[in-house]
Parts: C-alpha cells; structure tokens; sequence
C-alpha cells in the first residue's frame, strides 16, 4: 500500500482513538511507520536523503522502544502494508503532520497519566517523536534545496538563457 495511504490511516485512527491504551497503540503504529519509511527512503529515496532517513530510522524506532509493543494481529500492522513511496516529498508532508499530532495526543496521555512508569514513557516517546519531526523537516529542507539547484540548472540549459 501507498505510504501516503497509510499516514492518512494512521492519522484517522489516533484522531480517533479513545482511551491512552488505544492513543498508546496508535503512536507504537506511527513510529512504526515512520521507521519503515525512513528504511525505505534510505534504500532507494534521494541520495541527499539518506543520511537524514537512517537517522529517522533509528529515531522512530526509539520512539517504538519507549513504548509497550501492541497486541496486533499480523495484518493490522500498516508499517508492513507499505510496498509503495513514490512522491518523498508528499510523503515526508504527510509524515510530518502525523509526527506534529502524535506528540500532541502524547502531551494529553501524559498530562492524565495515571502511573509515573506512563508518564515518563510518553515523555520519552515525545521526545521521540519531536526529534523524528526534525528529521522529517530537515529532509523537506534538502528536497526543497535540490529541487532549487534543477530548476537553475534547467534554466541556465534553455534556448533563452533565461
């Protein structure tokens, strides 16, 4: 399935899940997600990439590590369900939002948390996510550069030298 797709699923579902279990499960699936699109984009993404989708890599998969894995039936899990990222900087948008609204819904589970064992995980899992976040602008950032350098490249190639 399409990266794009899944974030889109993965946004839908936290926005409604209802308790901090179901918030928890639904941050452990992002973070998931982020990792397996970070690996990807360090496969086979933009060379510029690479560094920064190895370090999303690790990052996310801190976030998983923070918290408690989710009871999941092996075809729930949508970091699985990616087979396609074709557009990387549609899909680092995307990304990015569903990082943004992961460290919220984890600001609300730690501000009602009623164990510290809770509170400290979502704290380390926001922090996680935050930094995750920063990958994911810093990638967007050199897109938007190499983006930049090909349309001045094509433009000095044209007829019209303009």
């Amino acid at each position: 399935m399409d990266a794009i797709r899944l974030i889109l699923a993965s946004r839908r579902a936290l926005a409604n899940s209802a308790d901090a279990g179901e918030i928890l499960a639904e941050v452990w699936q992002a973070q998931s997600l982020a990792q397996a699109i970070g690996s990807r984009l360090a496969v086979s993404g933009p060379p510029e990439l690479r560094g920064e989708a190895l370090g999303l890599t690790e990052l996310a998969g801190r976030g998983c590590g923070v918290l408690d894995p989710p009871e999941l039936d092996p075809g729930d899990l949508r970091a699985a369900q990616l087979t396609e990222l074709d557009d990387a900087r549609e899909t680092l948008l995307c990304l990015g939002g569903l990082l943004g609204e992961v460290g919220i819904a984890l600001v609300g589970v730690a501000s009602s948390a009623a164990d510290e064992t809770t509170y400290w995980q979502c704290m380390e899992a926001i922090d996680a996510a935050d930094e995750s976040r920063d990958r994911v602008l810093e990638m967007l950032r050199k897109l938007a550069a190499r983006e930049e350098v090909l349309r001045e490249s094509g433009n000095e190639n044209s007829p019209s030298g303009v």
